[in-house]
């Protein structure tokens, strides 16, 4: 893959990702929720927008739903293996994250939803997940499953129609949903939090939940 290919590729997800923070409609917020002082961010139609049912494939080939992948606090991200430069990057910070709040006695689960379905079969997934994560879990499924659970999600995503050239780049988004068993989506974090402030972050949220 040239450069100038890499390029454009990095360019696409940032383009998207302002993209989608216009359609959240991000300003800062003082809600009185109990997830208030935590916020960085507001939702227009609040969080309840965002998420749902789903049913999709594990990196494992078992048919699993919503309910058999987030029991407990998640960093959900939609992605994809072949992707050159994003994914990878994107998916090592949530490791990170991961690791970092377990050493902080926080339990959290990371996620990778494909937005490629046709390249990423579980087992492809299954490689690159347990590559980045123990603990990461991929999920992929029938192109009509993926576009399903991106829009309860809000999220965009394209795959060119001329796959001829197989090394062909998916557009999509690049913020990770933290999900909470009981509570749904509560937050979003774009590429360029890090790993220590993206920790502090999600455990003021586990706190605020554990009352």
């Amino acid at each position: 893959m040239t450069t100038s290919t890499r390029r454009y590729a990095i360019a696409a997800v940032t383009v998207a990702a302002i993209g989608l923070t216009a359609i959240y409609a991000v300003t800062r917020t003082g809600g009185a929720d109990k997830f208030a002082a935590c916020r960085a961010t507001a939702i227009a139609g609040g969080p309840g927008a965002i998420g749902g049912p789903f049913t999709l494939t594990d990196e494992n080939g078992r048919k699993v739903t919503e309910k058999d992948v987030l029991t407990e606090p998640s960093l959900v991200y939609f992605g994809y293996t072949f992707c050159p430069d994003v994914c990878p990057t994107d998916t090592a910070r949530n490791a990170e994250t991961t690791d970092a709040l377990e050493e902080m006695g926080y339990l959290v689960q990371p996620v990778v939803i494909s937005v490629d379905p046709v390249r990423d079969t579980p087992e492809v997934l299954k490689e690159w997940t347990d590559y980045i994560h123990p603990r990461l879990i991929g999920l992929t499924g029938t192109p009509e499953e993926i576009a399903a659970v991106a829009k309860t999600y809000k999220t965009y995503y394209k795959v060119p129609d001329d796959k001829a050239d197989p090394n062909y780049l998916v557009d999509h988004m690049t913020q990770t949903y933290l999900m909470l068993p009981g509570e749904g989506f509560v937050e979003f974090f774009d590429r360029e939090t890090d790993p220590e402030t993206m920790a502090s972050r999600v455990a003021c949220f586990l706190d605020a939940a554990a009352g």
